[in-house]
């Protein structure tokens, strides 16, 4: 056993002095690969598309109110209040449902008038009460008999105070104006990679920037005439508008 151990001992110090190891190494792994070499990154071309859509509104916001005075605030409100009956019950005669008319302001105030006297303190000569309403007239071709039939109703005390054309839901509309907007973009790109001695690639990003829900068009109300017996009104169009930034890809 000793004899055995010596010869082991002998064998380590000769590998030792040949400079090789007394335990033989492990394999060496492979190498790692090299690195895959990066391809170039595509040239692009960032365009701007404009997009409009009009059409023709199908409903009117109708702004409308009283206002009334009186000797005292509880005069005026009861003016005001039998004024406001009168305004409602002639709009819902004229076919607009309750769910249509809202509330818009509610005022009740008191009326100064200044004496002669330089130093006079103003003096409260009576108070003004007032209610403002905005009333939806969903079929359009009624919108000047609901005026007309308000100014009827309310006489004196009555108000309008302008109207608004709309359109009751403004989707395809929108959808409209951003297929414009497309369109525009890629028939922009589609130049510029020509001009450039490329063929369009692959859209490689589309932002939206939006102006806004579609434009009603206001009126006011010197625009309403009640010669005719109804009040004329003109609707025009609605328009709305879509701007896009789009990334495409040159091949």
């Amino acid at each position: 056993m000793p004899v055995r151990i010596r010869h082991r001992a002998a064998l380590a110090a000769a590998l030792l002095a040949v400079g090789l190891p007394a335990v033989p190494a492990v394999a060496a792994q492979g190498a790692p690969p090299a690195a895959a070499a990066v391809a170039p990154r595509p040239a692009t071309v960032t365009v701007t598309g404009e997009g409009r859509a009009s059409a023709a509104p199908d409903t009117a916001v109708v702004t409308a109110g009283v206002e009334v005075t009186g000797a005292t605030s509880k005069a005026a409100l009861a003016a005001q209040n039998t004024a406001a009956n009168a305004l409602l019950a002639a709009v819902r005669t004229a076919g607009v449902a309750d769910r249509d008319v809202r509330t818009e302001s509610l005022s009740l105030s008191p009326v100064y008038t200044t004496g002669s006297e330089p130093d006079a303190a103003p003096k409260v000569t009576g108070y003004q009460a007032g209610q403002t309403f905005s009333v939806k007239v969903r079929d359009l071709g009624r919108t000047g008999a609901v005026i007309q039939a308000v100014v009827d109703a309310t006489g004196d005390a009555g108000r309008i105070h302008g109207i608004v054309f709309d359109v009751a839901d403004p989707a395809a509309l929108r959808a409209d104006a951003r297929a414009a907007a497309h369109a525009d973009a890629h028939d922009k790109a589609v130049q510029y990679a020509r001009l450039s001695g490329h063929r369009l690639g692959r859209l490689v990003s589309l932002d939206e920037s939006a102006g806004g829900r579609p434009r009603p068009v206001p009126v006011p109300a010197v625009a309403f005439d009640e010669s005719a017996g109804k009040v004329p009104v003109a609707p025009g169009e609605i328009e709305d508008e879509v701007s896009v930034t789009a990334v495409y890809e040159l091949n």
